[in-house]
């Protein structure tokens, strides 16, 4: 063997064993989130999303992922514009297209309510993990329902997890859970986006979590004649913005204690004490469940923040001897009323967002509220950290 060939065959050889890593960053399939027989969005083992749109007439044509990266894509000459994101963390991430200044949704993805309006979205894998995903076991039922509230004058929508058992075992009650939404998504978000009937599924069958029923409502209920103010010119977190969103909430605390809890402890073979009625939610979810829970504990026991709670608007400022009616002011008979409160935030969420959530876990702390407070390592304010935080805060209910 002369050295020319011994080169040529050690070459092939570097080649056959590049070919694994070569596979791996090139085995993209179409994502989970496309709708019917659509060939884009495409997602690989590394998390690198390939999106493409048709725009022949186009000048420039960008991506925007709103918790990622926005990326100029490049025009083919079939006039398909095509980009190739870095590897992105696993969820569901919300996107548009920017064709010529224009904001457009992909006509290849699935819709989705968020930021107040139907986006596109791509689903991200995350690896080993399927917690979230469709399984092989016992699947429980989601319904839509309407009922008429006395609170808002007007019909109201929400949605309804019943567990696997609640249709077989006929003459058996169950605890409910009361899961919020958040801001700019509404009550479609938990199933829709955050998978919850799946995640309770599979802790179901796995013996993690108990039998529950799951209520989704409309965050955002208006009285009948309801104050009319000009929100385009209050500034985010001023004080007119604080008491705009309290009063807010001050519909939604009657519309979830005086209408909603008594049509479904009604309609459904609900367990309908204290001790088995939980409330929890994402952002200002988070907020409105710290808002009804604390002002109304003979009903509630178990207490969930996702991303948003209590503090949340104020960077973390919270004096547990006043604040919210000084329930917690004395941690020996709050933590005799409340089996739960649990916090929750993801490491890469942005900053105020962070402080105002820490800043509540530390003032608890100091104060010696028993509590749980856990991050989602790698994740911003998004579905992947709140699917993690009701996976975890699902297990510790009704115990």
């Amino acid at each position: 063997m002369n050295k020319f060939t011994s080169c040529i065959g050690m070459f092939l050889l570097s080649c056959l064993i590049c070919l694994p890593s070569l596979a791996e960053m090139n085995d993209f399939v179409p994502a989970t989130t496309n709708v019917m027989n659509a060939k884009y969005p495409q997602v690989n083992s590394e998390g690198r999303v390939k999106l493409q749109i048709k725009a022949p007439d186009a000048v420039k044509v960008a991506v925007n992922f709103w918790s990622g990266p926005k990326m100029d894509m490049i025009k083919k000459e079939d006039g398909v514009w095509e980009v190739t994101t870095p590897a992105q963390v696993p969820g569901l991430h919300y996107y548009t297209f920017t064709i010529d200044g224009a904001g457009v949704s992909d006509p290849n993805s699935k819709a989705f309510f968020g930021g107040s309006r139907y986006v596109s979205a791509v689903e991200i894998p995350e690896p080993g993990s399927n917690y979230y995903s469709i399984q092989n076991v016992a699947h429980g039922q989601v319904r839509d329902i309407w009922y008429f509230s006395k609170v808002t004058g007007g019909w109201r929508h929400a949605m309804v997890y019943l567990p696997p058992q609640y249709e077989k075992q006929t003459k058996k009650r169950f605890p409910v859970l009361y899961l919020q939404h958040g801001g700019g998504e509404d009550e479609t978000g938990w199933i829709r986006q955050g998978n919850a009937n799946f995640i309770l599924d599979n802790l179901i069958a796995e013996g993690k979590a108990k039998p529950m029923i799951i209520v989704m409502a409309n965050g955002y209920p208006t009285r009948v004649n309801p104050e009319e103010i000009d929100m385009s010119k209050v500034q985010f977190g001023s004080p007119e913005w604080v008491k705009f969103f309290e009063k807010r909430m001050e519909v939604f605390e009657e519309e979830i204690t005086q209408v909603l809890i008594p049509f479904v402890d009604k309609e459904y073979r609900t367990l309908n004490d204290r001790n088995n009625r939980a409330m929890a939610g994402l952002s200002m979810g988070g907020m409105q469940t710290y808002y009804v829970t604390t002002k109304n504990l003979p009903l509630f026991s178990y207490i969930g923040g996702f991303s948003g709670a209590g503090g949340f608007l104020t960077g973390g400022k919270f004096d547990p001897k006043t604040d919210y009616q000084g329930v917690f002011a004395d941690p020996e008979a709050f933590a005799k009323k409340v089996h739960l409160l649990w916090l929750g935030i993801g490491t890469v969420e942005p900053e105020n967002m962070r402080k105002g959530i820490h800043g509540l876990h530390q003032s608890l702390n100091d104060a010696g509220i028993k509590h749980v407070f856990i991050e989602s390592p790698g994740t911003d304010h998004e579905w992947q950290t709140w699917r993690r935080n009701l996976q975890d805060f699902a297990q510790r209910l009704f115990k």
